[in-house]
């Protein structure tokens, strides 16, 4: 589901990568975000609301809202929209815990 060609814009995509979301492998780019790639792998719900579990997906795509908030490598409230993949990370779901405290 990436766009693999365009008319007039360039892609430097990076190193194709394999990083981890709910325990399961995913392919990625260094060079893209991981809500990118988890949209490229056909991952459309990011989380759910803490009380209702209704589903979240991408909303802002600049880091502004917490739609987005995952754990990636053991560290909550990562906005995964504005955070690069790496090969081997670990993404978790936040579901159903709602946001974590940074305090």
């Amino acid at each position: 589901m990436r766009i693999e060609q365009h008319p007039i814009l360039e892609f430097d995509r990076g190193e194709k990568v394999v990083f981890f979301f709910n325990g399961q492998p995913v392919d990625g780019y260094t060079s893209e975000t991981i809500a990118a790639a988890l949209h490229a792998a056909g991952i459309r719900e990011l989380g759910h609301s803490p009380e209702l579990h209704r589903p979240r997906g991408l909303f802002c795509a600049i880091g502004n809202c917490s739609s987005c908030f995952m754990t990636v490598d053991g560290q909550p409230n990562v906005r995964v929209c504005v955070t690069k993949v790496k090969a081997g990370m670990r993404v978790e779901e936040q579901a159903g815990k709602g946001v974590v405290s940074l305090d």
